[in-house]
């Protein structure tokens, strides 16, 4: 018999950490205070994404004392989305729970996340912070703007897409791939995967230690990420239906203008200096253009698939 890649009903919570030294402390006490209860078994993986203040040493000072703690030290600040993959990696539970390292977020919220997902009532829970207390208008305005463009491009119905506070199974967790500032499209994701998602209310701290990392100069990037979950959800197996669809429409209305300049010339009009003729000659050109990048594309597609060996597809572990 194949052994399970976890070990059932253990938990991993699974907390990126950059520049959070004074939250170090009270956040693993937080946790295990809402764990010991449980007698259940868990794993604290809490990692350094390269902080240069004293996060790690603060991490370092508790491992004695916290057995469950299982920290990870990245040499450099890499990211969120690589920090969580490094926590995914890590991680040897069947439930596997992530949250933000500043205690905004509530760990006492998360028995009742745990208790969902194990009734079946979904495969992925998500957090739903109905009263924030982020405070500043820079802040919440881009994030309702961005739950805004999220739900109508991918087509998930979420109220919170950027709480980070998540409860997941294992084969989800250890199923994506992320990079870049992925993170923040998790349910997305998941949901492109095949899991059931549930979005829960959950409480919401002021910060009390340390800065917010975020930064409302990130918002051209996060779009830019945004279209490219709306590509991957549509078209990341068929690339030639998209490029194909646009060149398809650009060549047939090039060729349509240069039909009707055919007609104007039959009938004597003179039709060498109209504008119409170059803007025909680059819609077929852009048209040929695009169904290239399109066969292309399904060249790289279908070369990735068949060299990796990795499927189009997913399966359940458990029925």
């Amino acid at each position: 018999m194949t052994s399970l890649p976890y070990i059932e009903g253990m938990i991993s919570v699974v907390v990126p950490l950059y520049r959070e030294e004074g939250n170090v402390k009270p956040l693993v006490e937080k946790i295990e205070e809402v764990f010991a209860p449980l007698g259940r078994p868990y794993e604290l993986i809490l990692i350094d994404d390269g902080s240069d203040d004293g996060t790690s040493q603060a991490l370092e000072n508790l491992k004695a004392a916290h057995p469950h703690l299982k920290p990870i030290y990245h040499r450099r600040n890499y990211g969120q989305s690589a920090a969580l993959t490094a926590g995914f990696d890590a991680a040897k539970g069947e439930w596997i729970v992530t949250m933000d390292g500043d205690l905004q977020n509530d760990p006492a919220d998360i028995p009742m996340m745990l208790k969902a997902v194990e009734n079946h009532e979904a495969d992925v829970v998500c957090g739903w912070r109905q009263k924030r207390k982020d405070g500043a208008v820079l802040v919440k305005i881009p994030s309702i703007l961005g739950n805004f463009f999220i739900r109508g491009m991918t087509g998930v119905r979420m109220h919170d897409y950027g709480c980070a506070l998540r409860v997941f199974h294992s084969e989800f967790a250890k199923g994506l791939m992320l990079y870049g500032e992925l993170h923040r499209f998790v349910p997305v994701l998941v949901s492109q995967m095949g899991a059931r998602l549930k979005e829960v209310p959950v409480r919401h701290h002021p910060r009390e230690h340390g800065k917010s990392k975020y930064n409302v100069g990130k918002a051209p990037r996060v779009f830019l990420d945004l279209l490219l979950m709306f590509f991957f959800q549509k078209f990341a197996t068929r690339p030639i239906q998209f490029f194909g669809g646009w060149g398809l429409g650009s060549f047939g209305a090039g060729t349509l203008m240069f039909l009707e300049l055919l007609v104007e010339k039959l009938m004597g009009h003179e039709v060498g200096h109209r504008p119409m003729l170059i803007i025909a000659a680059l819609l077929v050109m852009v048209g040929v253009m695009l169904i290239s990048i399109g066969l292309c594309a399904e060249l790289v597609v279908r070369t990735y698939y068949e060299s990796t060996g990795k499927k189009i597809y997913t399966t359940k572990l458990k029925p």
